[in-house]
């Protein structure tokens, strides 16, 4: 079990009592930055982040029964979130904020459909909302590609 807790509070930050969330996608955030730039063009990043939301939906399932369901000390979903508005996002520090300011206000605000994935039963309505937000964010970041914003 101490590994689900491990995982699932992602290194104990979801035990910060207020802003866990937003600190774990920072702390994504500054790993993201800081990866090798080989990582950015490779399918890497996807295996990386299909990875996060299996492990944080298996460990957010198995801490539910201690914790409650969506606990505040679940912040692995906010992870796997940020990894999936990152995916081939261009590696600078203007990109970064922006899926950063993009996946807090999907997650906060949870519009389009998002809240009711909460609905699903424990770590898939813990991920399913956070891996949503992260898909639309990821699709404005894209947009942000496609429309050369970046240069």
């Amino acid at each position: 079990m101490k590994i689900h807790i491990y995982i699932a509070s992602v290194a104990g930050i979801g035990f910060i009592k207020k802003g866990g969330g937003t600190v774990a996608a920072i702390a994504f955030c500054i790993v993201w930055y800081f990866l090798p730039a080989s990582y950015f063009s490779s399918y890497w990043q996807v295996i990386f982040a299909l990875l996060i939301c299996g492990v944080g939906t298996w460990s957010s399932s198995n801490v539910d029964s201690i914790w409650g369901k969506d606990s505040s000390k679940v912040v692995i979903d906010e992870v796997a979130g940020m990894a999936i508005t990152l995916l081939y996002a261009p590696h600078n520090i203007y990109a970064l904020l922006a899926g950063l300011l993009f996946f807090r206000i999907f997650d906060i605000v949870k519009p389009l459909g998002i809240k009711r994935l909460e609905k699903l039963p424990k770590g898939w309505g813990v991920m399913a909302d956070d891996i949503a937000a992260g898909l639309y964010s990821f699709t404005l970041m894209q947009l942000l590609v496609y429309f050369d914003y970046w240069k």
